[in-house]
């Protein structure tokens, strides 16, 4: 069946003249005569049985239907352009992949880990974008996510990966100048926006007491919250697989317990059943869960 889409050159001259709000613009943009660019949007318009345009004397502005379609082809248009360049940026025989990552998880999880997976498959070319929060993945133009389990990723494929356990940590400087002065309850806390009430859980569950558990700055990211400890600003609630790597070098601590709860299980997100993949999601998705597994047996 013919799919009844318009032509990509009536398209291009749309796109241009609504982001340009002129037609004579957007046939300099495009090499072309104002009056070509003015036949394409009215074939354009033909097409669709509605005008795109108003026009005003010799001027013209979209009209309400023109302003939310122009969004949707210019968004269309510049997907359309990136996976042309991704493609044509690969070598013959390669392979690319598709990923939507939590930032944080991203930054101080897989990323670190990443050149493991590219010493072993060379060939295969991660493009990874963030995510804050679950999407339809089907038709997304993603491979896979890498996300917190949650019943909107119902009907997709989901493996668990890491839970998130959160430990509070800070910089050594702090900790030495407040040794005598009541411990953690005297220490300034760093809170993230989207868990106003995490310090209050911490306590209870740990029986610690702590003065006026919500005051204190707020970050929006795990990320941010780590840098305002390590620069000495407070303590930071954070997950601990996102901070092994400075407990271990010492430049961060965590004297108090961890909390003996998780906050949230990390989960692999795949449209389809992996025997279903194409070999190099497959290839990801087995060094992926072999790396979760080796992470939590440490």
């Amino acid at each position: 069946m013919r799919r009844k889409i318009p032509s990509n050159s009536a398209l291009q001259a749309f796109e241009a003249a609504a982001r340009h709000g002129s037609f004579a613009r957007a046939a300099q943009e495009l090499a072309l005569t104002e009056g070509a660019i003015s036949r394409q949007i009215a074939r354009l318009e033909e097409f669709l049985g509605m005008a795109l345009f108003e026009r005003v004397g010799n001027r013209v502005r979209l009209a309400p239907s023109g302003v939310r379609y122009a969004a949707q082809v210019g968004e269309i248009l510049d997907r359309l352009e990136r996976e042309s360049q991704y493609l044509m940026g690969q070598p013959a025989g390669a392979a690319s992949l598709h990923l939507a990552v939590i930032p944080t998880f991203a930054t101080r999880w897989l990323i670190p880990r990443l050149p493991r997976f590219q010493q072993d498959h060379p060939h295969i070319t991660l493009h990874i974008a963030e995510r804050m929060e679950p999407f339809v993945l089907a038709g997304s133009g993603f491979d896979a996510a890498l996300h917190f389990e949650h019943p909107a990723w119902a009907g997709m494929r989901t493996h668990r990966l890491l839970e998130e356990v959160l430990i509070p940590v800070c910089s050594p400087t702090l900790l030495a100048g407040h040794l005598q002065d009541g411990g953690l309850d005297a220490l300034p806390r760093l809170h993230r926006m989207q868990n106003p009430d995490a310090w209050q859980r911490y306590a209870e569950e740990t029986g610690m007491a702590l003065t006026n558990p919500a005051v204190g700055s707020r970050f929006d990211l795990h990320a941010m919250l780590i840098e305002a400890a390590l620069c000495g600003l407070g303590v930071a609630l954070v997950p601990r697989l996102y901070v092994e790597a400075e407990l271990a070098q010492g430049r961060l601590l965590a004297p108090w317990p961890q909390s003996p709860s998780v906050a949230k299980t990390f989960c692999l997100v795949l449209p389809e059943p992996l025997g279903l993949s194409e070999a190099p999601l497959q290839a990801f998705v087995r060094w992926l869960l072999a790396e979760a597994q080796t992470a939590r047996s440490a």
